[in-house]
């Protein structure tokens, strides 16, 4: 087992080139996680304010009515 973990002599460049790429590996997962679960909550929010927007009466549109001025003398 021993000459398994030594590699020849090269077992610490190995074995911490393993781990620091678990590591990368692992915080690219956590990192990619933290995302999507802000994202979804983000979307959620989104529609839940879509769903507060229907179900709002449609305002009517009334146009704005301003007096005509009457034409400038010479």
């Amino acid at each position: 087992m021993r000459d398994f973990l030594a590699m020849g002599g090269y077992g610490p460049y190995v074995w911490s080139a393993y781990g620091i790429t678990l590591a990368v590996m692992v915080g690219l997962f956590w990192q990619s996680w933290q995302r999507a679960r802000k994202r979804t909550a983000e979307a959620e929010r989104v529609r839940a304010e879509r769903r507060a927007e229907a179900r709002r009466p449609a305002r009517p549109i009334v146009a704005e009515r301003r007096p005509v001025d009457p034409p400038a003398e010479r």
